[in-house]
C-alpha cells in the first residue's frame, strides 16, 4: 500500500469516528431533553371520565329572513347588458392636451357621475369605420308581470341594443327590450320585454317608512354576476350627493353596491322594494361602503309618468332660482327669516308674471309653510302645468300675497337643462344639415361658463351618425364659430349651414360641455359629406 492509500484510510477513520461522535452526542442530547419533558409532565395521571367528548349539534336555521327575501326577490330582479356605438373613440371630451397642447380642466359632470355613478365603463372592439362597440352591465327589476322593467337611466342611455337575461333563462338565452322612457333629473328609466307568460313582479314599498338602521337588501349583478345579494343598514335619508341637483334625494346604505348593481332594487324586510340601486362613493370605481338608492315612492311618480302615451315626465315650476345651501347672511340682508329667498326670476316665466322679484322671500304655498328650497321644489314639480298656486312671500320685511299659474319646468329650463326632455316634439327644431339641433345660451350659462352674453348657441341634440356625430360634437356643447363666423343666435347658425354646401370643409369652434372658466374653445372639423 503506497502512502496516498495510507493517507485516505487515516483520514476516513478520522471522519467515521467524528461522525460517530456526532450521532452519539444528538443521541445524548435527545435522551436529555426526552427526560426533561417527561419529567415535567409526570405526576398525577388524569381520569379520562372526567372529559367530556364533543358533539356536532343537529342542523338548524338560526334566521331565515334574509334567504326568503332573497328567494322571493331573485326571480324579479334582471341582469342587462347594453351595447353602443361610440363614434371617434379617440376624441375624449375634456382630454387635457385636445387641441395645440392647451390642456383643460376635465369634464366635470363626467367627473362628477364617475365618481357617484362609477362610470358606465364597459368593454368593446372597434368597428370598420373607426368607432367602437361598446358593452356594460347593469340590473333592473320588474315590476308589472307583462314585461316593464324599471333601472337607472345611466344604464340604458344612448344604447343601439338593450338585453334583459332573466333567472330562469338558459345560458346565452336573453331578450331584446325596447326603451319606454326616461327621466334625466332622477337618472330612471323604463324598459319592456316581451315575454308569453306573466313574469314575477316585485312589490313596491313606501320608502317614508323606512328609518335610519333598517335592515335592507340590494339585488343585482355587480361585475356581471347575477343573483347577487348583499345586506346593511339604512345609514340616512334624504341624502343630496350632488349640490344643487333637485330631484335627487337618496337613501344611503352600506349594503355593498358596485359596478353593474345600478338599477337593482334596495328592498325592506318584508321583502318589498324601497329603492333603486344608483349611486356609489368611491375613489377606486367599487364599493367604500357608501351607496345610494333612488327612493320608491319618487321610482313610483316617474314609473307612472313614463309608461303613461307620452312617456314623459312633467314637473311643474314657476321659473325661480335660489341658493342651494342655506345662508342665515342672505336671510338676516333681505330681512327673510324662515323661506326661501330668490337669487333669479326666470324673465317670462309664471313668477315674473305674478311680480316675482330677487330678494323676495316665499314663505308658504297654498298656505303651507316652505323653510327650504326642497320644500318649494318638492311642492311646485308635483303640480300640473297650467295649475293655479297662490305664494305668501315677504319683500323688504313687509308680506304679500299673489297667485301664479305654475308652469312647466323643462320648457322654462331647457337651454340650461340641454337635454332631450326639454321641449316637446311640437315646439324642436329638426335637425340641420350638419344633423345638430341647436338653441339660445341662458345668461345662466353664460355667465358660468364665462361667455359674453348672447354669443354662440348650445347644442341640445346631435343625431347619431350626422356630420357633426362624425367629428366629435355632442349634447351640451356651446358652438362659439363656424368657419371664421361668429355665431350669435340659432337663425346666424342656420344662415351658415345654408351657405355651405357638400364636400365643403367646416370648422366648428367650440367651448366643450362642462368645461370651466379656465378651459378654452377647441376646434372641431371635417369635410361636409
Amino acid at each position: 500500500m503506497d502512502s496516498r492509500a495510507s493517507a485516505f484510510l487515516v483520514r476516513l477513520k478520522a471522519n467515521r469516528w467524528a461522525y460517530t461522535v456526532t450521532i452519539a452526542a444528538t443521541l445524548a442530547v435527545g435522551i436529555l431533553l426526552g427526560t426533561i419533558v417527561s419529567s415535567g409532565v409526570k405526576g398525577k395521571e388524569p381520569k379520562s371520565s372526567d372529559a367530556t367528548q364533543l358533539t356536532v349539534p343537529a342542523p338548524q336555521q338560526l334566521s331565515n329572513t334574509f334567504s326568503q327575501i332573497s328567494k322571493q326577490l331573485e326571480p324579479s330582479v334582471v341582469n342587462i347588458n347594453t351595447e353602443s356605438t361610440v363614434k371617434n373613440p379617440h376624441v375624449r371630451r375634456g382630454a387635457p392636451g385636445g387641441q395645440g397642447g392647451q390642456g383643460g380642466q376635465g369634464d366635470d359632470q363626467q367627473d362628477l357621475f364617475d365618481r357617484f355613478f362609477g362610470g358606465q365603463g364597459g368593454q368593446g372592439g372597434p368597428g370598420g369605420d373607426g368607432s367602437i362597440r361598446e358593452r356594460s352591465l347593469g340590473s333592473g327589476v320588474i315590476v308589472d308581470p307583462k314585461g316593464y322593467i324599471v333601472t337607472n337611466r345611466h344604464v340604458v342611455e344612448k344604447a343601439d341594443r338593450i338585453r334583459v337575461k332573466l333567472q330562469d333563462d338558459a345560458a346565452g338565452v336573453q331578450h331584446d327590450a325596447k326603451l319606454i322612457g326616461m327621466d334625466q333629473e332622477t337618472d330612471l328609466a323604463v324598459i319592456k320585454i316581451d315575454v308569453d307568460k306573466p313574469l314575477p313582479a316585485a312589490k313596491m314599498g313606501n320608502s317614508e317608512s323606512m328609518q335610519v338602521g333598517d335592515w335592507v337588501l340590494a339585488v343585482g349583478s355587480p361585475f356581471g354576476l347575477q343573483e347577487t345579494v348583499t345586506a346593511g343598514i339604512v345609514s340616512a335619508k334624504g341624502r343630496n350627493i350632488v349640490p344643487g341637483r333637485q330631484f335627487q334625494s337618496f337613501i344611503q346604505t352600506d349594503a355593498a353596491i358596485n359596478p353593474g348593481n345600478s338599477g337593482g332594487p334596495l328592498v325592506n324586510m318584508t321583502g318589498e322594494v324601497i329603492g333603486i340601486n344608483t349611486a356609489i362613493i368611491t375613489e377606486t370605481s367599487t364599493y367604500a361602503g357608501v351607496g345610494f338608492a333612488m327612493p320608491s315612492n319618487t321610482v313610483v311618480q316617474v314609473y307612472n309618468q313614463l309608461i303613461a302615451p307620452d312617456h314623459r315626465v312633467v314637473r311643474g315650476s314657476i321659473g325661480v332660482m335660489f341658493s342651494a345651501q342655506e345662508s342665515p347672511a342672505v336671510a338676516r340682508v333681505y330681512g327673510g327669516g324662515s323661506g326661501v329667498t330668490l337669487s333669479n326670476v326666470v324673465a317670462g316665466s309664471p313668477a315674473d308674471e305674478a311680480g316675482l322679484k330677487v330678494g323676495d322671500t316665499i314663505t308658504a304655498v297654498d298656505g303651507k309653510q316652505v323653510k327650504v328650497g326642497d320644500d318649494l321644489v318638492s311642492d311646485i314639480a308635483v303640480r300640473k302645468p297650467g295649475s293655479k298656486a297662490k305664494l305668501t312671500y315677504l319683500r323688504n320685511g313687509n308680506k304679500s300675497e299673489t297667485m301664479v299659474t305654475v308652469g312647466d319646468r323643462a320648457k322654462l329650463f331647457a337651454a340650461r337643462l340641454g337635454d332631450e326632455e326639454a321641449s316637446t316634439d311640437e315646439d324642436q327644431p329638426k335637425p340641420s344639415k350638419f344633423g345638430v339641433t341647436v338653441r339660445p345660451i341662458s345668461p345662466e350659462l353664460a355667465e358660468r361658463m364665462s361667455l359674453t352674453a348672447g354669443k354662440g348657441v348650445i347644442v341640445t341634440d346631435v343625431k347619431q351618425g350626422s356630420f357633426a356625430d362624425d367629428i366629435g360634437v355632442t349634447r351640451g356643447d356651446v358652438i362659439l364659430e363656424v368657419n371664421k363666423k361668429v355665431v350669435n343666435s340659432a337663425d346666424d347658425f342656420s344662415r351658415i349651414e345654408s351657405s355651405l354646401k357638400s364636400g365643403q370643409d367646416v370648422v366648428f369652434l367650440v367651448r366643450q360641455q362642462g368645461a370651466g372658466r379656465q378651459d378654452g374653445a377647441i376646434f372641431l372639423a371635417g369635410t361636409l359629406p
